[in-house]
């Protein structure tokens, strides 16, 4: 049976999942989901309700960095694992998945949190962009002078930062993080990850991924 992976284009979690498939040359049965109306096959999966899901055999794994380890427990031709980074990727995942994801959403959606500006909440966010301005100060990627699992990991939680006001960004003093960014957005990897489907419905043709 050919993995499932139920996906939302534009939810980060869904697109660290997808990158890790991809570049791990797995092929799944890719299931765009709707948001607003969940398809009932993946709810009776995980009743989380929450992108991304994926079913291979009789695993299954409903949570993003679940999911892209096991890709690269598959297959890891760049080496995005490394024993030697484990511990520095784990605490910056951790870091990015935890308060920064929190400052992320209320800087995105600050007219929910009305206890708040815009631009504190932006403010709270960039403490996590200093950090990583820092690591590619030193490095080409965030621990590395190649692309690790912590950069796939973080990538689109930035990407998303950065797009709630893409001109601040571009004009604020995050070179590096700037340079890192685009370097993402051009790469063939994320942009083959990112072609547009309509919600999938049960009567589909299976859409294949890659």
């Amino acid at each position: 049976m050919r993995p499932i992976l139920y996906s939302f284009r534009r939810c980060p979690y869904a697109m660290r999942a997808r990158m890790a498939l991809r570049r791990a040359s797995i092929t799944v049965e890719l299931r765009e989901v709707f948001l607003g109306d969940k398809p009932q096959a993946m709810l009776e999966l995980s009743t989380k309700g929450t992108v991304p899901v994926l079913l291979a055999d009789k695993l299954m794994l409903d949570e993003s960095l679940d999911i892209m380890h096991w890709a690269m427990e598959q297959a890891d031709p760049e080496q995005w694992l490394d024993a030697d980074l484990q511990t520095r990727t784990e605490s910056l995942i951790h870091e990015n998945d935890g308060s920064f994801k929190i400052h992320l959403d209320q800087y995105k959606y600050w007219d929910r949190f009305p206890a708040q500006s815009q631009q504190y909440y932006r403010q709270q966010g960039e403490i996590f962009l200093v950090k990583l301005e820092q690591l590619l100060q030193l490095n080409k990627y965030l621990l590395a002078d190649r692309p690790t699992l912590a950069d796939i990991a973080v990538f689109p939680f930035v990407r998303q930062f950065a797009f709630v006001d893409k001109h601040w960004f571009d004009n604020s003093d995050y070179s590096q993080l700037q340079r890192w960014l685009q370097g993402f957005l051009e790469s063939p990897l994320f942009i083959q990850c990112m072609d547009k489907l309509p919600p999938w419905q049960p009567e589909d043709q299976p859409r294949l991924f890659p």
